[in-house]
């Protein structure tokens, strides 16, 4: 069975739209309404105009709305723009948006992943679980930043710690392989969980590998083949072709299993 390499399995994650801390008069709030009901037109209306006034969270929000097409045409460098001038007033999301854009080189003249550590520890200082999350895959590549286990361990800690599912499957895969900690499959297991259960595709794989191999856990391919399906359903490869090496060794009624397994997994969900 495929294994999802921890590496491969992080997406740089851009923060959605980022709100300020709750009050009562939150100025960007009449905008988060309308960008989540797709009103995008009407969420640059009202954001604008506090961008311009030099509101961190609205400048953040523009940039997003830039970076994705959301409202506006597609424009790397105009999001860039907006990230930057955030970033630089101390806006932790922004930060990482700005380190992300350095990272891909998008939207800047040149992919600049020193550049991009730089802004994710800033943001990775300020509590952002997507910053330390990423600063963590820089440390454990060595990109930007002097290769270090021991810090990359540190700031997926960080993150996981505060339920950030990436940095769950993160700390996941460095227990399994024994990366910087002393090997520790049961421990593995129990991160993969955490971040399975919030629908993390590659944790979901890893966790049915370690089901259908019997490794930290009692072997069991009926379980096995849940957590593969739904991994696939995720968008994972590797997931969906677990999944059918599994479904193969199954029989009619284990198979049956599944799907009622499946089942009450869309029913919680659905609830929740």
């Amino acid at each position: 069975m495929k294994h999802t390499h921890a590496l491969l399995a992080l997406v740089f994650a851009v923060a959605a739209f980022g709100a300020a801390a709750q009050t009562p008069a939150n100025p960007i709030e009449p905008g988060l309404r309308a960008a989540q009901r797709g009103d995008y037109a009407t969420a640059r209306k009202l954001w604008l105009p506090l961008a311009e006034q030099g509101n961190t969270d609205a400048q953040n929000n523009i940039g997003v709305m830039f970076e994705r097409g959301w409202g506006v045409p597609r424009d790397a460098v105009k999001a860039v723009e907006y990230y930057t001038q955030s970033a630089k007033a101390g806006n932790s999301a922004a930060q990482n948006n700005l380190g992300v854009a350095y990272e891909r080189g998008v939207g800047v003249p040149a992919r600049d992943p020193a550049t991009a550590a730089q802004w994710y520890a800033k943001a990775a200082a300020g509590g952002d679980l997507n910053a330390q999350d990423n600063l963590g895959v820089l440390y454990e590549r060595g990109e930007g930043v002097p290769k270090d286990l021991a810090m990359a361990l540190r700031w997926y800690s960080a993150a996981a710690a505060k339920n950030h599912p990436s940095a769950q499957n993160n700390v996941g895969v460095m227990l399994e392989r024994g990366n910087g900690v002393p090997a520790d499959v049961v421990k593995a297991a129990a991160w993969y969980r955490k971040a399975a259960g919030q629908n993390h595709a590659a944790a979901q794989n890893n966790l049915g590998v370690l089901y259908g191999t019997g490794r930290g856990v009692k072997e069991d391919l009926v379980t096995a083949n849940f957590w593969f399906t739904l991994a696939a359903r995720g968008g994972s490869v590797n997931g969906a072709t677990n999944r059918d090496a599994t479904n193969r060794k199954l029989n009619d009624t284990q198979r049956a299993e599944v799907q009622q397994m499946l089942a009450r997994w869309q029913n919680r969900n659905t609830k929740s």
